[in-house]
Formats: structure tokens, C-alpha cells, sequence
């Protein structure tokens, strides 16, 4: 029979955290006016505040995220160069909206092409870039889509690669923030481009739509989004003292008021609440007991760092908790969920992640099973 076995821990290593702030109370969040919005911890993926934030929604200009994402995988992957030049189509120089000022008798180089998708927001650009990597607007449009799927935005669908209106053109708060975590994290010598707060390009300067870029130096991307429709949208990312938030916006009035509520949920954020790294990648939180392997004992903790955001003054009097089923019995396999550790503060469950093996454990010879079939008779 498997009975689950609880080990407490005291997470010491919060020592480091300081201890003299007393917790703030948490207050409802401010009033942001706008169809859909979202607040989020980028490294904890924690919901700070949200509003309507699966409901589907026009994504404007914001679909140029999913673009730029794409066009950084290909210079990863080696499919385009950032010298590389490449020709205008007549599709691309017409493109309605707004615009790099693209020349078609004029090629274009890539580095300058994602300045113009992420500085200016051009239409234009971004058909030569979904040209350039799928052959056609068209095949982009559906390795926009395999993309989404990959990156678990499940309500997302994208008909064109600039974010012109179309019926079947949607997303949802959610699923953007999905999108810039996974840009900020894979992409991190690309993300600063996001911080331009100008281009200039075919003798016209244009500067970037994101008021925040010049009122709040913490800010440091990430893009705007209008159309009728839509109204005014802007996704915001800030860091302040390490830690960084991404505010979404969708459907506010003016493109003064997205970044007014913008700013307002940011000050939110960082004034109440305060993100912890509780464990580093690939750290030991426990040693399980393995019965039927090569080793006695197995290794569980974390592939990636581990980031919980609380109330701020409270990460001082955080518990933890290991659970297990036993008896665990091998074969283990490296990355396989053997426990669950259970956070808490003051009795009150703060949330539980998934404890990984952090190494293999191959099945023990003949004897050693033997032996551990005895050890089990007795439990």
C-alpha cells in the first residue's frame, strides 16, 4: 500500500530576507479602465491583479509580439542574418497602417526590419520578415499559430503577421503575457530593442508609441497596439530592485489612459507585493527514500529557479512542506514529479509545485531488490 509521508521544512534560507518589515495589508486593486487587464510577477508567474483576462480580445499591433518572436527564432536558428538583406514586395510597400516608409526598389536589412516592427510598429516590415521566413503571409500566419500551441496560448489565433483587423484574428490578456515571458526569457539580446525610444529609417524618425519609455525609467519595453475596434493597448514591462512585472492593458480610451492605468497597476504591483527566490535551479530541497534502486535515496528539487511572490513583509514566515508517496520504488527517471512541496504562511496555503528528480536511479541487481522486498514486509 503507498501512504503519502509529509516532511517539514523551515525554509532557513529565507534567513536572508529581511525580517524588520512588518506585512502591509494588500489592497483591492486600483480601477483601471479598459475592456481586459492583467498584473503579473514575470519570474513567479504569480496573477497579481486581473480583470476579464481570458476573455478573447482584438490583439491590434500586439500581434507583432508573436512576429518578432518568430523572426528571433529564425536568426537562432540560423535561417536569416541580421545583415541580411531582403527585398520589399509590392504587398509589403502597400501595406495600410502604419509604416517603416519601406522602399521596394530598396532592399532592407534584417536588423533594421526589427527595429521597424518593434520602434515603429510597420505593417510593412513585418509581411517582408513573414515573407522572408515562411515564403508567404500566409504560411507565417500558421507557424504564428504552431508557435502559440508550443507556448501554451490556448486562446489564441492569428490570421497575418501585423495585426490588421480580421475576424479571425484574436487573443487574450493571458496568453500575451504568456507570449512576453517566453520573448524576455528566450530572447534577451533581443529584448532590449524594446527599449528604443525612437528609429529612424528612409530619412523619417518615428519615435516608439510607449509613453512609459520616457516618463518611467524602470520601463523598458514592451509595445502598444491600437485600432478602432481595439481601442488602446499596451503591454508594459518594468524592473525595479530585480524584480520584474508586465502589466496588459487592452481597450482603454486615449493612448494618454493606456499608459495612465498602465503606470497604476505597475505602482501596484511593486508597492504591495515582493517576490523570493526560494531555490536555486537544480538545488536538493530532499532526499527520498528509493526502495529497488542502485541508490537508497533520491534527489528531488527544481530545473528551473523557483520564485514565489507573497503580500510584501510575509516571505519571512514562509513554511514549506515535502509530500511524497511511499514507498517510491525504482526505476527514476531524471525530471520525473516524484513530490509536491506545499508552501504556506501563517496556516494559510500560499500555493504547491511540482519537486523533480534530479538525477536517474536504475533498478538494483537481484539482491538488492531482494533485500528492500524484506525491508517492505515490515513497514
Amino acid at each position: 500500500m503507498f501512504r503519502k509521508f509529509v516532511f517539514g521544512l523551515f525554509v532557513s534560507l529565507l534567513a536572508a530576507v529581511s525580517s524588520a518589515s512588518a506585512a502591509l495589508p494588500v489592497p483591492p486593486p486600483p480601477n483601471i479602465d479598459a475592456r481586459a487587464w492583467l498584473l503579473i510577477d514575470v519570474d513567479s508567474g504569480t496573477t497579481l491583479a486581473e480583470k476579464d483576462a481570458d476573455a478573447r480580445v482584438e490583439p491590434a499591433s500586439l500581434t507583432k509580439l508573436m512576429t518578432a518572436y518568430l523572426a528571433f527564432t529564425a536568426l537562432k536558428e540560423g535561417r536569416l542574418r541580421p545583415d541580411q538583406t531582403l527585398p520589399v514586395s509590392e504587398k509589403a510597400w502597400r501595406a495600410e497602417g502604419s509604416r517603416m516608409f519601406l522602399d521596394p526598389r530598396k532592399p532592407v536589412r534584417v536588423d533594421e526590419l526589427l527595429k521597424g516592427v518593434i520602434v515603429q510598429s510597420g505593417n510593412d516590415a513585418c509581411i517582408v520578415l513573414a515573407e522572408a521566413i515562411a515564403g508567404s503571409e500566409e504560411g507565417f500566419a500558421a507557424m504564428m499559430n504552431a508557435m502559440a500551441k508550443r507556448l501554451g496560448m490556448t486562446n489564441t489565433h492569428y490570421t497575418n503577421s501585423t495585426g490588421l483587423p480580421d475576424p479571425g484574428l484574436y487573443t487574450t490578456a493571458r496568453d500575451l503575457t504568456l507570449l512576453v515571458r517566453a520573448l524576455i526569457r528566450d530572447f534577451p539580446e533581443h529584448y532590449k530593442l524594446y527599449s528604443m525610444r525612437e528609429f529612424t529609417y528612409n530619412g523619417i524618425r518615428q519615435p516608439n508609441r510607449n509613453r512609459l519609455l520616457f516618463i518611467d525609467p524602470s520601463v523598458d519595453g514592451v509595445k502598444t497596439g491600437h485600432t478602432r475596434s481595439a481601442g488602446y493597448c499596451l503591454i508594459s514591462s518594468a524592473k525595479r530592485d530585480q524584480r520584474r512585472l508586465l502589466s496588459v492593458v487592452l481597450g482603454a480610451q486615449s493612448d494618454v489612459g493606456r499608459a495612465m492605468e498602465s503606470q497604476k497597476l505597475l505602482n501596484y504591483g511593486f508597492q504591495f507585493f515582493e517576490t523570493v527566490r526560494l531555490y536555486p535551479a537544480n538545488h536538493v530541497v530532499s532526499n527520498l527514500r528509493l526502495y529497488k534502486g542502485k541508490s537508497g535515496n533520491v534527489k528531488v528539487g527544481f530545473a528551473r529557479d523557483l520564485y514565489v511572490t507573497l503580500p510584501r513583509g510575509t516571505a519571512q514566515r514562509i513554511q514549506a512542506q515535502v509530500v511524497s508517496q511511499q514507498p517510491l520504488l525504482a526505476p527514476v527517471r531524471r525530471g520525473q514529479n516524484l513530490a509536491t512541496l506545499r508552501l504556506s504562511v501563517d496556516g494559510q496555503p500560499v500555493g504547491e509545485y511540482p519537486l523533480q528528480a534530479l538525477e536517474g536511479v536504475a533498478v538494483a541487481g537481484i539482491f538488492g531488490r531482494g533485500w528492500d522486498n524484506l525491508l517492505l514486509l515490515f513497514r
